[in-house]
């Protein structure tokens, strides 16, 4: 029961998610930019997003560096005050994931796994988004690790600057 809730919940945030990245792309509602951040606010219903981009990306394979075609790569706090979501963690690597993997987030010394179903990955629940948005703040830069569906390792580099400052802009655009 509590897994069949568990997939029912990712999916919505998987649905979300996905929805985020076409809004991020086609939306013309960002509202600040702080430093390595942007700040989106959609209206009807209301939800606000962080996003930024890597600052670096590295694909290995078989322990080489190698070229490869990534799609959008992007990591989002999101808040959905009609959903009572309030700073979801997610992260889109550009590629469908492996399936039998999770995705390491490293910021400094903390480490948190996300789970994956096709291109996305996100936290495990409400509270595990909360203890990564705490490190994402106090941090100066995050490290995401996917593998993806034709093996290939990828790792992406997320400076940190800004983010508190465009969390708390979010936050404050979308506090109920």
């Amino acid at each position: 029961m509590l897994k069949s809730l568990g997939l029912a919940i990712g999916g919505a945030a998987l649905a979300f998610s996905a929805m985020s990245a076409a809004a991020q792309e086609e939306s013309d509602n960002r509202v600040a930019a702080k430093t390595d951040w942007s700040v989106f606010v959609e209206d009807d219903p209301t939800e606000c997003w962080v996003v930024s981009s890597p600052k670096e990306t590295v694909n290995t394979k078989n322990g080489r560096v190698v070229a490869v075609r990534r799609g959008d790569i992007l990591l989002f706090v999101s808040y959905r005050p009609g959903s009572g979501v309030n700073g979801e963690v997610s992260f889109t690597g550009g590629y469908p994931f492996n399936d039998s993997s999770t995705v390491s987030l490293q910021v400094g010394e903390d480490s948190f796994e996300l789970f994956t179903d096709g291109e996305w990955a996100w936290a495990e629940n409400a509270q595990a988004d909360q203890r990564i948005v705490t490190a994402l703040k106090g941090g100066a830069e995050a490290v995401v690790t996917g593998l993806s569906s034709r093996g290939t390792t990828t790792k992406d580099t997320f400076s940190l600057m800004g983010i508190t400052a465009a969390l708390d802009e979010a936050e404050a655009r979308c506090s109920s």
